[in-house]
């Protein structure tokens, strides 16, 4: 859905998202592009919020959290929950976002792949094991294997 907004070019795309439009699932945590908790697809690709002058975002398609799924449950977040992708849940609107995009681009994706895609996001509690576990189970149900 279209939505145009008149704001000042010094703001950044998360504090819109979060503040302007009320789309609280992209979360603001360390503010300087390390943690991935704040990541959205700008036209599919993944992207720290905290880090996107919104001004950079005109006419660019954004996709947060809350729209990763068409209707139900995103094959990913499905597998976050079967999985045990997730612990405190903080990081897991980064991650899934972040898994999207991966599986959008490969949808086999190799270990190595899997880490490389989620290198830029940190999780504080799991140990990972859950969360490639989760993408891993993603791809095969967007494969129809499970």
């Amino acid at each position: 859905m279209p939505v145009r907004l008149a704001i000042a070019p010094s703001r950044r795309l998360l504090d819109v998202i979060r503040d302007d439009l009320a789309l609280t699932g992209t979360k603001r945590s360390c503010e300087i592009g390390r943690c991935g908790a704040c990541m959205v697809l700008i036209d599919g690709a993944p992207v720290n919020a905290c880090l996107t002058m919104a001004y950079q975002c005109e006419r660019r398609s954004i996709t947060t959290i809350e729209g990763i799924a068409d209707g139900g449950l995103h094959p990913v977040q499905r597998a976050f929950l079967e999985e045990g992708g997730f612990q405190c849940g903080y990081c897991t609107p980064g991650m899934v976002v972040s898994a999207a995009a991966l599986l959008d681009a490969r949808p086999n994706p190799s270990q190595a792949e899997i880490e490389e895609a989620l290198s830029g996001n940190l999780c504080r509690c799991t140990g990972y094991g859950g969360i490639m576990r989760a993408v891993r189970r993603a791809a095969e149900l967007r494969r129809g294997d499970g």
